[in-house]
């Protein structure tokens, strides 16, 4: 088997294993994004809702500061990362995973490792401003981008596709009520 073919086939068994428990949950939309553009699009239009129903145990304003965690977490450093070993090897591999497939799935309540907890009853426009703030952030860093806790290293093209497709999964769960 050729090099690319292999690590194509180990790279799907690795992300179908590591996806195996977390089936779609019914209020999934599955949605995907190419940007962090259209990431925003979309927050944009859920927050100009009246209400929002939700597939996830997370408030609307934790999920929005979750994904501003991680972001913020690309350019400072993510607070206990996974050993290079594991970032390297299954780490890297499910990101190749998800890119070829264009879509993330993880547990939705699950927080970033060594992250500050998430207030339950945090404010949903404070939450967005501190997101809006961490992708405008992004989207100017010059610096060096840090690893990420599971991937490893990306350059600022895959991490802009990581937080989209972070996003993407979160945002999935929620849904506009009426």
């Amino acid at each position: 088997m050729n090099p690319s073919r292999r690590a194509f086939v180990v790279a799907s068994a690795v992300a179908a294993a590591g996806t195996a428990g977390c089936q779609a949950h019914p209020a999934d939309r599955q949605l995907t994004f190419a940007s962090l553009a259209a990431a925003e699009e979309e927050i944009a239009r859920l927050m100009q809702a009246k209400a929002l129903d939700s597939g996830t145990t997370w408030s609307w304003a934790q999920t929005l500061a979750h994904c501003a965690q991680s972001i913020e977490f690309s350019m400072s450093g993510f607070p206990q990362p996974k050993s290079r070993l594991f970032q390297r090897t299954v780490g890297s591999l499910a990101f190749e995973t998800f890119s070829w497939r264009g879509r993330m799935t993880h547990d939705l309540a699950e927080p970033i490792p060594g992250a500050p907890s998430l207030e339950p009853e945090s404010d949903a426009v404070k939450a967005l401003a501190r997101l809006r703030a961490s992708v405008q952030q992004f989207r100017q860093w010059t610096g060096a981008l840090q690893p990420h806790f599971a991937y490893g290293d990306l350059d600022k093209r895959e991490y802009e596709q990581a937080h989209a497709m972070h996003l993407a999964n979160h945002l999935s769960a929620f849904r506009v009520r009426g």
